[in-house]
C-alpha cells in the first residue's frame, strides 16, 4: 500500500503570509458549526424524550435513558445465558455504560447490582446520595463515608459522639443483597478478587457462589451499539474543527507561539465550540462525560511516544509539531484525533519518516475488518516500517481498542488473538519516532469496524498538503 500521488506533492503547501490576511478571530468563527454544519446530529438530540417510569427528561448531549434501560435488559441476557443471578459491578465504567450513572471514583466503595430479572441497586457513598437519587434508578442504598464505622457512623442518623468499629463495606453490600433475596444465589463479579476477599465474601453469604465473569460486561462495550457510534461520530466531528484551529493558529502566530500557546488557545476555542451544544443548569446529569483537552508538542518532545516533560517550546522552523491528546467526549464518548505535522524545512530522513509512518496508518484503516485478527492486522502494519528499513523506529503496536475510559480491549498488537467484529473502535496510531534525529511522528483516528475496512471517523486529511506546513 503507498499514498496517493497527491498527497506526496511538496509544492502548493499552505504558509503562514496566506493566513495573515485574516485575523484568528476570523479564522475561528468560520470553523464554529451549527448542528448541520458540524455533521452528525444523533437522532435523539432533536426530539429528546421522558422516562415514562420516573418522569426524567433526557438531556441530548448524552445517551437517552431508554437505552440505559436497554442495555441492562442486554446484560441481564447474558447473565442468564452464563446461569448468574445477578452480578456485582463495581468497575466506574462498567456502571456508566450499563445504567449511565456517571460518578467521581475515590477510595470509597461503590458497586451496581444488576440481577438477572427485575431492576438494578446501587451502592454507593452518602456524599453522592444527590447523584444517585436524581437518576433513573431507585433502590438505591447509602453509606456516610469510608472508612464506616459500625456504631454510630453516621450524622445523620444519630450521635457520632463514640464511633466504635469499622465496616467492611463490600460485606455490608452483600448483606444489602440478602435482604433482596439473593443471599444463596449465583453472583457474577466484574473484578477477579482475591482469595482473602472471597473467603470472607463466603462467610458473609455461606450458601452463594461467586464467580469472575468481568468478560460480559466488557465483550458488550467493546463493540458499538448504532447509539454510541453516532455519539462518538459527534465528538469526533468536533475534534476536527479544533485540529484545523491547531493548525490555523500555528500559521498564524507561527514562531512568536509556543507549543503551550496552541495547546490553550485550541482548549479555549473547543471549549466554546463544544458546549454550545450542551445544555446544562450546573445540576446533576447535565454535561456529565463532558471533555474537551488538547495536547501540543514542538520539536524534540515528537520524538518519544509517551514523554513526560512539560512542554513549553518555542516553535521553530524545521521541527515536527504534534498535535496530540484531543480528546473531545460527550456523555462519555469520543476517540482519538492527532495529527503528526512538520514545518518547513524537512530532511529526507524526516521526509521518509513521515511518508512511511502515515502509509502505515493508512494500511491499518485498510487491513483492520469484521473475521480479522488483531495480531494480523499489526503484523502487516509493523511490516511496512521493517520492508523499510525503518524497523528501530517503532516502538509499539499500531492501536488500542476505543472506549470510554480511553485505552480498551483488544488490541492491535501483535499478541492479540482477538477476531475484529463489526462495531468495535479502535485507535490508528502506528507511530514511528527518532530521538537521536529529535522528531518523531504519530497521527491517531478513531476507527469504526466494519466489514469491509476500518472506517476512519475522522474527516482531518493525512495529507502533506495539511500537515506540511510553511511558517
Amino acid at each position: 500500500m503507498t499514498l496517493s500521488e497527491p498527497s506526496m506533492t511538496t509544492h502548493s503547501m499552505t504558509t503562514r503570509r496566506d493566513f495573515l490576511r485574516a485575523s484568528l478571530f476570523a479564522s475561528a468563527a468560520a470553523l464554529a458549526p451549527t448542528r448541520d454544519a458540524t455533521g452528525a446530529v444523533p437522532w435523539w438530540w432533536t426530539t429528546p424524550g421522558r422516562d415514562p417510569a420516573t418522569g426524567l427528561s433526557d438531556v441530548p448531549d448524552r445517551l437517552p435513558i431508554e437505552w440505559y434501560r436497554r442495555n441492562i435488559g442486554r446484560f441481564q441476557q447474558a447473565l442468564g445465558t452464563a446461569g448468574l443471578d445477578g452480578m456485582l459491578c463495581k468497575d466506574q465504567w462498567n456502571i456508566v455504560y450499563l445504567s449511565g450513572y456517571f460518578h467521581s471514583t475515590t477510595e470509597r466503595p461503590a458497586a451496581l447490582w444488576v440481577p438477572v430479572q427485575g431492576e438494578p441497586s446501587l451502592f454507593v457513598p452518602g456524599l453522592d446520595r444527590d447523584l444517585a437519587g436524581s437518576w433513573w434508578i431507585r433502590d438505591v442504598e447509602y453509606y456516610f463515608d469510608f472508612p464506616q464505622a459500625e456504631d454510630d457512623g453516621d450524622p445523620r442518623a444519630g450521635s457520632v459522639a463514640s464511633p466504635r468499629g469499622t465496616v467492611d463495606l463490600w460485606l455490608w453490600m452483600l448483606r444489602g443483597l440478602d435482604r433482596r433475596g439473593f443471599g444463596a444465589k449465583r453472583i457474577g463479579l466484574d473484578w477477579d478478587a482475591p482469595e482473602s476477599q472471597l473467603a470472607k465474601f463466603r462467610d458473609t453469604l455461606k450458601v452463594a457462589t461467586f464467580r469472575h465473569a468481568g468478560d460480559i460486561p466488557m465483550g458488550m462495550r467493546v463493540v458499538k451499539t448504532p447509539e454510541e457510534v453516532a455519539l462518538t461520530q459527534r465528538a469526533i466531528d468536533y475534534h476536527d474543527q479544533i485540529l484545523e484551529f491547531c493548525r490555523r493558529y500555528v500559521l498564524q502566530h507561527g514562531t512568536d507561539a509556543s507549543d503551550f500557546d496552541v495547546r490553550h488557545a485550541a482548549e479555549a476555542f473547543g471549549t466554546e465550540l463544544v458546549l454550545k451544544d450542551i445544555k446544562r443548569d450546573g445540576r446533576p446529569h447535565t454535561a456529565v462525560g463532558v471533555n474537551v483537552s488538547v495536547g501540543c508538542r514542538t520539536g524534540v518532545g515528537t520524538a518519544y511516544p509517551h514523554p513526560n516533560q512539560f512542554f513549553h517550546a518555542r516553535i521553530r522552523r524545521g521541527d515536527a509539531i504534534q498535535f496530540s491528546g484531543v480528546m473531545v467526549r460527550i456523555g462519555g464518548y469520543g476517540g482519538e484525533g492527532y495529527r503528526a505535522c512538520h514545518i518547513a524545512p524537512m530532511t529526507e530522513p524526516q521526509k521518509k519518516l513521515w511518508d512511511v509512518h502515515t502509509e502505515m496508518t493508512l494500511a491499518q484503516q485498510e487491513w483492520s475488518k469484521a473475521g480479522v485478527e488483531c495480531r494480523a492486522v499489526a503484523a502487516k502494519v509493523l511490516e511496512i516500517a521493517r520492508r523499510a528499513g525503518l524497523e528501530r523506529y517503532a516502538y509499539h503496536r499500531p492501536a488500542h481498542g476505543a472506549g470510554m475510559e480511553g485505552h480498551q480491549k483488544p488490541y492491535v498488537s501483535l499478541g492479540d488473538t482477538t477476531v475484529m467484529a463489526e462495531g468495535m473502535m479502535f485507535s490508528n496510531e502506528p507511530g514511528l519516532y527518532d530521538p537521536q534525529g529529535g522528531y518523531g511522528y504519530n497521527h491517531s483516528n478513531n476507527l469504526l469496524i466494519t466489514k469491509e475496512r476500518g472506517v476512519q471517523m475522522n474527516k482531518t486529511p493525512l495529507t502533506r498538503e495539511w500537515c506540511w506546513l510553511t511558517l
